[in-house]
Parts: C-alpha cells; sequence; structure tokens
C-alpha cells in the first residue's frame, strides 16, 4: 500500500532577475526515456510506502520546500500528478488536508499563545480534542507539559519543534510531513526528535521528512537524494552507499589548502573535496595505492602527509553524484 505516489511532479519559479530555473523537476527534460526509473526524467518521481520513514535529504534551495507544500495542498504544481493516502492533492484538497499532520521548517505558531492555548487551538481546528488524542502525544507533550503556561515565543528551539510536532499529530494524521524539523536544534534534542520519530512509525503513521544533514539519512528507511529540484538517487541509505565504486581516502597535510586544489589537478582523481580537517579523495585508477598518493603528495612539497582508507558516507555519495 502507497501512502505518497508521485509521477512526473514539475514546479517552476522561474527568476526573470538571474535568468536561471528554480523549483522542482527539470524544464529541459521532457521525454521520459525509461518509464520505470524511479527518477523521473520530465519530472520527479517516487512513492512512499504506508509505515515508512521516507528522508528527502538535501541542501537549502534543492526543492525540499516547494516538494512539501505541493504534497500538503498549498501550492499547485505546473504538471504531473500526485496522490497522498490515496487522495489526488488538487481535486482531493480538503480530505487530504483532514489527513495530514505538517511542520513547516520556520516555527509558524502562535508565539504570543501558551504551549497549551496553542495545543487546544490545533485541536479545535480539526474538530478534536487533546484528551482525545493524547496518547499519541503523550511521549512528546509530557516534555514540554511543565510549561504549558508558558508563551509559544519564550521557548527554546528544541521546546518549539516539541509542541509543533505536537500540534501538527493532535488530529491523529496518517501521514506527517516534516519540512526539516531539526534545523537550529541542539545535538541532544536532534537525537530525541529522532527517537519520538521512530516511535511515531511504531505507530503506523507515515512520515515524509526533509533535511539538510546527510548523518540524519541513516535515520530513514529510505532516502531521496536532491539537488537543483531533480532526484539525484532514491534507495535505502545502505545500498546507496554500497554502490560507491571507488576508492575512498582521508588525505591530510600541512597545507591543506594547496593539497585540495593539487589533488584536484591530479589526473587519477575523480573527485576531491574538504571534510572538516580532511580532504576526501576519491581515485579512479585501481593501480594507485595508498603509498603511492602519499608519494605523489611528498613530490608536490607537502609535508606531514596522512593517508588512510575510509569507508564512504551518504554525504561522500551526493557528493559524487552531484558531480554526474
Amino acid at each position: 500500500m502507497l501512502a505518497i505516489e508521485v509521477k512526473n511532479l514539475y514546479k517552476n519559479y522561474y527568476s526573470t532577475k538571474s535568468g536561471n530555473f528554480a523549483g522542482i523537476g527539470r524544464p529541459d527534460l521532457t521525454e521520459d526515456t525509461n518509464p520505470n526509473s524511479p527518477l523521473g526524467v520530465g519530472g520527479i518521481s517516487f512513492q512512499v510506502n504506508r509505515g515508512e520513514i521516507f528522508g528527502i535529504i538535501g541542501p537549502d534551495g534543492a526543492g525540499k520546500t516547494t516538494l512539501f507544500r505541493i504534497l500538503t495542498t498549498l501550492i499547485l504544481a505546473n504538471s504531473g500528478t500526485a496522490s497522498v493516502d490515496g487522495y489526488d492533492v488538487v481535486k482531493d484538497y480538503k480530505e487530504i488536508r483532514k489527513r495530514v499532520g505538517y511542520m513547516p521548517g520556520r516555527f509558524s505558531l502562535y508565539q504570543d499563545l501558551t504551549v497549551e492555548e496553542n495545543l487546544n487551538f490545533f485541536a479545535t481546528v480539526f474538530n478534536t480534542t487533546i484528551e482525545e488524542n493524547y496518547e499519541l502525544v503523550k511521549d512528546i507533550y509530557q516534555q514540554i507539559e511543565p510549561f504549558k503556561k508558558r508563551r509559544a515565543g519564550k521557548l527554546s528551539g528544541g521546546m518549539k519543534q516539541k509542541l509543533a510536532l505536537s500540534c501538527a499529530l493532535i488530529h491523529k494524521p496518517s501521514v506527517l510531513f516534516l519540512d526539516e524539523p531539526t534545523t537550529g536544534v541542539d545535538p541532544v534534542s536532534r537525537k530525541e526528535f529522532w527517537g519520538m520519530l521512530k516511535k511515531l512509525k511504531d505507530q503506523g503513521i507515515t512520515i515524509l521528512v526533509s533535511t539538510p544533514y546527510m548523518d540524519e539519512a541513516s535515520l530513514c528507511d529510505r532516502i531521496a537524494l536532491i539537488q537543483n529540484g531533480q532526484f539525484l538517487k532514491i534507495d535505502t541509505p545502505k545500498n546507496i552507499i554500497s554502490q560507491y565504486k571507488n576508492k575512498l581516502w582521508a588525505v591530510q597535510s600541512d597545507t591543506m589548502y594547496k593539497l585540495l586544489t593539487d589533488l584536484r589537478a591530479n589526473e587519477s582523481t575523480k573527485n576531491c573535496f574538504a571534510f572538516g580537517d580532511k580532504h576526501h579523495v576519491s581515485i579512479d585508477n585501481e593501480d594507485i595505492t595508498m603509498e603511492n598518493l602519499k608519494e605523489i603528495i611528498e613530490k608536490l612539497g607537502h609535508k606531514n602527509v596522512s593517508v588512510r582508507e575510509i569507508e564512504p558516507t551518504i554525504e561522500d555519495c551526493f557528493m559524487q553524484l552531484s558531480q554526474g
């Protein structure tokens, strides 16, 4: 059973000022040469199973929020079709709004109302009460209940996210849309938040979540990597990592910027990106060993050179796919 089905969805925010396409889907790819492809070349296409945590992973401006607004019936696409919980996002928008919960990226609750007043308000909008669905939000709400008389605008970032999630769940939705829910939240609150999502999944709620944090990808059942409004890959995090084909090494020296430019200039380098205090380097030549690479770097004048083989991460996979 499918909770979400999207076929060749395309939305264009063409900027006359910059002359660039912005949105989702690509206007220059109109012929679908492979109708069975999950990536859909005429626009984006994907499916989300019921009870699944499906992640949309990509940087700011990639099109994540546009996709969420279309699926929650807030804006219309230029072309393509989409259904949520079996209902068409255009024809059945009223029914969809009853069935989904939506937590936008920016805190959008009433900041001058208290925690309790916000929750009561959203329950009333959906003709329900806090008491009726309290078991669904209990684990989350109990953490902010001691502050129920505090105005929402005075809460910490983590507490605001928990309140927003409680409000999105209070009418017992079948599909939950979370647009970058952990952006700007401290690491402890991020971990707690994902723990809550696992519990919601266990209760049968389908969750579509977007995030710019690549490390959160492993917490999803399946993910779609998105850049410039187009999906690069759709699969489980484990499968995406297993498809990384080249050797991957973490490299350091005493002059890191020069090292980056030197490695990128090497003819055997497929790609090289800065990752913290190291450079992650993919080598497109099976004959080159770590010792060979170290010698090459030292001959270019680098000192204190360190080369070690590492396992790729989702971020490494994303960077490689984004380079084509």
